[in-house]
């Protein structure tokens, strides 16, 4: 015996997961969600994914339309009539690109009418890599660097043919930059191999650039760095990168900085730090002498009773501040010095010393072997 019943068709508002006041903008949201779940081509074999992706096309065909979506919401599908799915745009082969847009636009090659892009492009940009001396960081310098870059051909300037008449539209996709297929339901357009998408063809190419508009030339910058950069600092020049393709726009310079270290001194921001050698006398009674600093002779005061692993601060001595007045801190940190060796009157010397000085020999506290550690460290 068979059946007479007819399957009901499921609610188009259900298919694609909305309400019934949902705006044309979340309508289409909706949609491209479903259709991006469900595309045949992430779903190779799956014929369900197949049915829910023609379910969503033709509820998305009748509510994108105010009318036919007027006349579903009063009458449900008997109000379409012969509106169903072989009636509508989907019938025949319908512009995907213009529903999808972007989130299709990479994975299936598509896109309006006419070229994938224009041939005007600008150019790369570009690094160079700088390694300058620790001093030349603290106090600037400039200094003047090779860099390769692309140039706009000469020969040619930039047309990319040898008799100057420059490209011509591509014959294969009539200067569309795409070439369009029909499967199934929907045309799909792909990238043109013959011009690769720029619409256009070049029928003598220069010899020089051999059609590229660009050749790779070497150029000398001035490079300034100024006083107080880091490892790592990046100097921006605009316009100094490769040439833009068919007229467009240069490419940025990016140059960046690495520091050499220096033998006795090391930078934590804007200060420096150093250590140097005291003698016992000169912790325990106290001194006042000269030493080297990065921009000149320092005068250090040493306090009486220094201990071994105290830093001191010499205020303004450090690293100017980058566009800025003022400068960081220079941080001294003494070590006392014991000799390995002493003459007999020395011993003699540091014996009564010795005698005359007492020293409580009991374990000392966490927080003081914690310092030691520190200090040897």
């Amino acid at each position: 015996m068979v059946s007479n019943t007819k399957v009901s068709k499921a609610d188009f508002y259900e298919v694609l997961g909305v309400t019934r006041e949902v705006s044309d903008q979340e309508l289409k949201s909706a949609y491209r969600k479903q259709a991006l779940k469900y595309h045949p081509d992430r779903n190779p074999g799956d014929h369900a994914a197949e049915e829910k992706f023609k379910q969503a096309s033709e509820a998305y065909q009748v509510l994108s339309d105010a009318d036919k979506r007027a006349a579903y919401d009063r009458y449900g599908h008997a109000g379409l009539g012969g509106q169903g799915p072989g009636a509508g745009p989907f019938a025949g082969g319908v512009d995907i690109g213009d529903i999808f847009g972007d989130l299709f636009g990479e994975m299936f090659s598509m896109g309006g009418s006419g070229p994938r892009g224009s041939r005007q492009q600008r150019g790369d940009d570009l690094r160079f890599d700088l390694t300058i001396d620790f001093e030349d960081a603290i106090f600037g310098t400039e200094t003047e660097v090779r860099i390769r870059r692309l140039e706009v051909c000469a020969a040619c300037k930039g047309r990319g043919s040898a008799s100057g008449r420059g490209p011509t539209t591509c014959a294969q996709c009539q200067g569309r930059g795409q070439l369009r297929f029909q499967q199934g339901f929907f045309s799909v357009a792909r990238t043109c191999g013959a011009c690769g998408g720029t619409g256009s063809v070049i029928g003598d190419p220069c010899t020089t650039c051999r059609g590229e508009t660009r050749t790779s030339t070497e150029f000398k910058l001035s490079v300034k760095v100024p006083p107080g950069v880091e490892d790592g600092t990046r100097i921006r020049y605009s316009g100094e990168g490769d040439a833009g393709r068919a007229g467009g726009p240069k490419g940025d310079l990016y140059v960046v900085l690495a520091i050499r270290p220096h033998d006795h001194f090391e930078r934590h921001g804007y200060d420096l730090h150093c250590v140097i050698p005291i003698s016992f006398p000169q912790a325990a009674l106290g001194a006042e002498f000269e030493m080297p600093g990065i921009d000149g002779p320092v005068n250090l005061k040493i306090p009486e009773g220094t201990q071994s692993g105290r830093e001191l601060r010499v205020r303004g001595r450090g690293v100017p501040y980058l566009n800025e007045k003022g400068h960081g801190d220079l941080i001294v940190k003494v070590v006392v010095q014991i000799p390995r060796k002493l003459s007999r009157s020395q011993r003699e010397l540091v014996t009564k010393l010795s005698e005359s000085l007492t020293v409580d020999n009991k374990p000392a506290s966490p927080g003081l072997i914690e310092k030691m550690k520190d200090l040897f460290n």
